[in-house]
This record gives structure tokens, C-alpha cells and sequence, in this order.
């Protein structure tokens, strides 16, 4: 891995389009060398202060043309984003202009950057750890101010040091044990069962309340889907739009206009859900309606949670009883709501709670029981009540597969003192526990690991 920070990576770090600005990054020991050649500004870069950015024109040196004006930044190893020479040319937007310069750059010795590679040189850096270079891009892609502050929790390193911490407690267990079994002339304090038991139960117990927030943790960086499912004209589509807050499905009196899946990201009280609009669940002989209502089917089994939407001016139907018979095994995860109780029957909003007695009673056109609703949904995720403010969240199953084989480690552990085994056989179960910990923040990690990790970033991050 050390082979590639010898040479100097470029990119675009801003999004290709029309914008009023682009930003080019440089990184690398030639940064400065190939920036002093191409750019014309008062005085001479090499003298330019770290930290500083000045004004002044990119010029190509073969033609003398000149490409755009610019400001470029000057940031001297090693105190930058990846610890070596940085330099950022702002230009103008559009990506003629970006392309003009980057390929004047290419031509000077810059090698394009692969995805992610000025956070993956920040890691072999030692600049961040591995936990706070995934956070990097857990931030770029958050939906909700919720999911972005737990990205700039770990971004800050705040899980990297919980998981520090325990994985210390670990080490320093191995180190007493090892003392005691290479010194037992000296009188060291000697490691006894119960103190192993009880030291590692600690951070079992720490550990075990950290997965227990994953599932909350990934719908936070990942998204819920939510499937929307109901008879035809139940006012599934209707629901959609007005927690999206847009007109995303046509909605009109006749039964069966929704015939193909539609999707809309939404944010629910700080929760990325996205919602799916399916056709209306009935038997019909449309041929394209047939194809809506196999792949709704096909969605209740996928999603996270569904929504079942009854009519509460139409009452309990045989289509709503088919439905109910479809969703039974998915019972757990529905949550069934009402909707049309602006002119509700009474005998028919009785129907329905004789069949459903626990229904949520909502009004899409008056706008009545969606905050009731919006409550419901957000609670089925956080059923635990987890603060994203003062609690530490595990939000990738890369962190959670590693967590579980530490649990695993320390069971084996735990067992093994119980069942009377001598300290040096219980250690290495404790030292494979440390070592899985090591794994998430990337004391001990793979290349390939980190290649596969690094991969599905963003170009120019």
C-alpha cells in the first residue's frame, strides 16, 4: 500500500456540472512543483505561505494560453486532509473548464485519483483511522440532520475511541496474564479467575449495548422502506404526496391509476425513509395491472415496514380481507391506518376495527393523524428511544460483523475460565477478541479490506 503515496493524485472534488465554482485537488509530493508551473499569479508560489490562497490565471505553458482565472490554495504537509502537500485551484464551474485543467495537470505528471484516495492517503497517514474515513463518506451521502450528526460523531472519532478503549481493557488483560505466567517467582498480582471474568463481562456488556443500536444506527445511514400497500383508491398514493410534500403520484377517483411501483425518499421527524407507492391489491384481468400488483407483493416481502391503508368511507371489503390474508406473516412489521375519516360511516369505520381492532385513523385530505402517523413510523425504528445526540451509534455492518465475532470471542472466553481451563488457553480467545476489535478502526486490517472499503467512494474525496 505505501507504494502509491509516492506519487501525486488530482481530482475534481465538487460535483461535474454547470456551478460557479470547481474545485481541483492536488496531493502528493509533486503538488507544489506542477501548481508553480501551470499558475501565474503576483509573486512566486514556492514563496507562498501554507494556509494562504492567492488570486492569479491557469496557464497552459506549451501554448501560453491561458484557461481560466482561479484562486489557489497552498496547504504544506503535514498538516492537510491527507498529511502530504495539498494544493485546490477554485475555477469557475462547467465542465469544459474543470476537464481544460485537469487534463493540463494530467499532462504535467498528475496521476487521476482513484474513489476515495485522498481519504484512503488520510488513513495510511495516520491522520484518521478507518472508522473515521468510512464516517467521511457516511456524511457526504446523509439524508436527514439526525444521520448527519451521527456521521460527525465518528467523523470526530468518538466511536474510534469507545472501541480503543475496550480493546486497551484487553491488552492490558493479556499483559497481566502474560506476566503471571512468564514471572511466577516474582509476586505480581496474580490474575485470578473471577477478576478475568469480571473484567471481561465489562466490556462484553458495552459491546453487546452497541449492536444493540445497529439496526436504528443503519436506518439512519442506509434508509427504511417503507411499503405502502391497500386496495385501489384507498388514498395510498394521496399519503405519499403529502408526507413527501410533492405531487410525485397521479391521484384520481378511478381505481387502479397507480400500476407500477413508485419511490420517494422522505424525511420523517430526522429518519431517511423511502416510501414505496404500490398498485392497488386486487384481482383484475388488466395485463399491466396484474404485473402493479405482483410486484407490490414482491415489495411487502423487502420492505422494512409496511403500511396497510383501509377506506373508511367504504368499510371492510373482500378485497381488504385478501389483503389482510396476504400480510398476515408480516403481521410484526405493518402498521394499519385508516384513511378518509373526514367521511367516515360509523358503521363502516366498524367493520374495520371488528377485523383490525388496532387501527391508526388518518384524514390525508384534512391532513389529520399524519404527525400521529409520522410518530408511529419513527417509533417502530427507535424502539429502544436512542438519543443520536448523547448516545454512540454502530451504523455499519462492517463494525457490526467484527463487534459480533468479539462477543463471540469473549463467550469462548468466559466459558473456557468456567469450565476450569488454565489462563494461557483462555488468552487466546481474549487476544482474538482484541484483535477483531482492531479490525474496525484498522490497527490490523487487510489491503483488501481497504481497497474494497475505499472503492465505493466519491471521486475527489
Amino acid at each position: 500500500m505505501d507504494g502509491l503515496l509516492s506519487d501525486t493524485i488530482g481530482a475534481i472534488s465538487t460535483a461535474v456540472g454547470n456551478a460557479g465554482i470547481s474545485i481541483i485537488r492536488l496531493s502528493g509530493p509533486e503538488a507544489f512543483s506542477v501548481a508553480a508551473k501551470i499558475f501565474r499569479g503576483k509573486g512566486n508560489f514556492y514563496e507562498y505561505p501554507s494556509h494562504t490562497i492567492h488570486y492569479g490565471k491557469i496557464i497552459d505553458p506549451d501554448k501560453n494560453d491561458v484557461i481560466d482565472e482561479v484562486l489557489i490554495s497552498k496547504m504544506a504537509a503535514p498538516r492537510t486532509y491527507t498529511c502530504e502537500d495539498t494544493v485546490e485551484i477554485n475555477c469557475h464551474g462547467g465542465y469544459v473548464t474543470a476537464s481544460r485543467i485537469l487534463d493540463l495537470l494530467y499532462r504535467n505528471g498528475i496521476r487521476p485519483a482513484e474513489p476515495g484516495e485522498f481519504t484512503k492517503r488520510a488513513f495510511l497517514n495516520g491522520r484518521v483511522d478507518l472508522t473515521q474515513a468510512e464516517a467521511v463518506m457516511d456524511l457526504i451521502g446523509s439524508r436527514t440532520e439526525k444521520s448527519s450528526k451521527v456521521a460527525v460523531s465518528q467523523l470526530e472519532g468518538r466511536l474510534s475511541d469507545r472501541i480503543n478503549k475496550l480493546r486497551h481493557q484487553l491488552v492490558e488483560m493479556l499483559a497481566s496474564i502474560e506476566v503471571n505466567l512468564d514471572y511466577p517467582e516474582y509476586d505480581f498480582e496474580e490474575v485470578t479467575a473471577d477478576n478475568c471474568i469480571q473484567n471481561i463481562s465489562l466490556v462484553y456488556n458495552e459491546l453487546k449495548n452497541l449492536i444493540e443500536g445497529f439496526q436504528y444506527g443503519k436506518i439512519l445511514r442506509e434508509g427504511m422502506e417503507v411499503a405502502i400497500i391497500g386496495k385501489p383508491n384507498a388514498g395510498k398514493s394521496s399519503l405519499l404526496n403529502r408526507l413527501s410534500g410533492k405531487n410525485r403520484a397521479i391521484v384520481t377517483e378511478i381505481p387502479g391509476t397507480t400500476r407500477d411501483i413508485l419511490e420517494e425518499y422522505v424525511n420523517i421527524l430526522g429518519m431517511p425513509i423511502k416510501l414505496i407507492d404500490t398498485a392497488g391489491l386486487r384481482a383484475t384481468e388488466n395485463e399491466v395491472e396484474k404485473i402493479g400488483v405482483s410486484k407490490a407483493i414482491e415489495v411487502m416481502d423487502s420492505s422494512d415496514l409496511i403500511l396497510f391503508i383501509l377506506d373508511a368511507d367504504s368499510g371492510f371489503e373482500q378485497e381488504d380481507a385478501d389483503i389482510l390474508e396476504k400480510i398476515e406473516k408480516y403481521h410484526e412489521k405493518t402498521i394499519y391506518v385508516v384513511n378518509k375519516t373526514d367521511k367516515k360511516d360509523e358503521d363502516k369505520l366498524n367493520e374495520i376495527k371488528e377485523r383490525i381492532p388496532e387501527v391508526l385513523e388518518i384524514s390525508v385530505l384534512e391532513d389529520s393523524g399524519i404527525n400521529i402517523l409520522e410518530k408511529e413510523i419513527y417509533q417502530y425504528v427507535n424502539k429502544s428511544n436512542f438519543d443520536t445526540d448523547n448516545q454512540l451509534l454502530v451504523t455499519n455492518a462492517r463494525h457490526k460483523k467484527h463487534l459480533q465475532q468479539t462477543l463471540a470471542d469473549l463467550e469462548k472466553a468466559l466459558d473456557g475460565i468456567k469450565a476450569g481451563m488454565t489462563m494461557d488457553v483462555v488468552s487466546i480467545d481474549i487476544k482474538s477478541a482484541a484483535e477483531n476489535l482492531g479490525y474496525i478502526t484498522g490497527h490490523q486490517v487487510s489491503e483488501e479490506i481497504v481497497t474494497n472499503i475505499f472503492e465505493r467512494f466519491c471521486i475527489g474525496k
